[in-house]
Parts: structure tokens; C-alpha cells; sequence
């Protein structure tokens, strides 16, 4: 029968690794105040003072300056947790159904996305003179257009390079963050209607596929 190591190191090797739970607690804390802000934005898209934030997520105001410089700091961490559950949510879908599923499935996908970041949105285009913010509004951006190529291969490819680019550009003014915020907030639309809209811009803008 064959005997188990007895020395130290041998049985180090066998133990599970230690959690460092003082680090897991912070890393709850820093997500607990990015989720804060969220919340806060949602209700009234300005930006919140620290002693709002540390209020909403249930800390103190130095907690929050443990984890992050400043507001600016922690506005960036935002919009980068923003961008990731963004665009997981976000994944194109039916992106090989008939043109009406593909419309559909990006409007409700796209407006879904609009509802639930564009406070944010707004705060960090408001933003933008930082070089960090900026580079992230780009890659927004650009991940929306590879989405329609996507979505609108078909209609798409019957095209040239240039007017290609340009439709593309005209769909991202479309069902931008901007255009939803006026749908929803100035002209008061619901939810479905503001869709109704889009839908029938983007059926208009698209050429024939066939």
C-alpha cells in the first residue's frame, strides 16, 4: 500500500489554495459602488457627489476613495463594467432569420441596451475630453457597427465599399444613444413605439436585399 507524503511541502501541495477574504470583501465593495452610481444615474442622469454614492451602496466616502482616485476614476471603471455586461447582453441574434426577424431582434436588442445604459452614456460622452473615456466611446461605437455588417449582411453586400460605409454610418446616427434619449424623453414615446420607429427607419434606409 502506498503511503502518503508526510513532509510539509508535499502536503501544502495537496491543500486548496486560502481565499484572501479581505480581498474579496474590497472587490464587493468596488463593485457594490459601481452599481451605486449605476443606480444613481438611472434615477437622475448627473453626475452623483460622493457622499450619494457611498449612501446608495452602503459605505463610507473614504471606501470609495480607497478604491478610486476620484469621481472621474470611478467613472471610468463604470463605463469599462458597463461596456463588458453591455456587450454580452448584446450578442446579435436571428442575424440568419428573414429581414423583418433580423429587424426586429436588433431593434429590441439595441433598445433594450439604450433603456438600461444610455444615463450612463451620457455621463461619459460628457466626458470624453479624457483620452481613457474616449478610446471606450470609440470602441462603443465600432462594436455597434461590426453588429449591423452582421445583422444586414445581405442588404449589405449588394453594395459598394463607399456606399456601404456610408449606409452604415446613417443606421449608427439611427438607433444611437442620442436618438433613443429624444425618442423616449422629448417626443415621450414608449418603449415600443420608439421601436415601431427605428424599425421602420431601418426598413426604409436598407436597400432590397434581393
Amino acid at each position: 500500500m502506498q503511503r502518503l507524503p508526510h513532509n510539509r511541502s508535499a502536503v501544502m501541495l495537496l491543500e486548496p489554495p486560502r481565499v484572501d477574504g479581505r480581498r474579496l470583501r474590497s472587490e464587493r465593495t468596488r463593485l457594490a459602488i459601481i452599481e451605486a452610481y449605476l443606480d444613481l444615474l438611472r434615477g437622475n442622469p448627473r453626475m452623483p457627489t460622493a457622499s450619494q454614492i457611498a449612501r446608495q451602496a452602503g459605505c463610507s466616502i473614504r471606501s470609495i476613495f480607497e478604491r478610486f482616485s476620484d469621481l472621474r476614476a470611478l467613472s471610468i471603471a463604470t463605463a469599462d463594467y458597463a461596456i463588458a455586461q453591455g456587450q454580452a447582453e448584446a450578442v446579435a441574434r436571428s442575424f440568419d432569420g428573414d429581414r423583418p426577424t433580423r429587424i426586429q431582434s436588433h431593434v429590441e436588442i439595441r433598445a433594450r441596451a439604450c433603456e438600461k445604459w444610455g444615463p450612463l452614456w451620457r455621463i461619459i460622452t460628457s466626458l470624453d475630453e479624457l483620452v481613457e473615456l474616449r478610446s471606450r466611446i470609440v470602441m462603443v461605437r465600432l462594436a455597434n457597427i461590426e453588429r449591423m455588417k452582421l445583422m444586414y449582411g445581405p442588404e449589405l453586400s449588394r453594395l459598394s465599399e463607399p456606399a456601404r460605409e456610408q449606409l452604415l454610418i446613417a443606421l449608427a446616427v439611427v438607433i444611437s444613444f442620442e436618438s433613443w434619449d429624444q425618442m423616449r424623453h422629448w417626443y415621450d414615446l414608449s418603449m415600443e413605439a420608439a421601436q415601431n420607429v427605428w424599425r421602420s427607419a431601418i426598413d426604409r434606409i436598407l436597400p432590397s436585399a434581393g
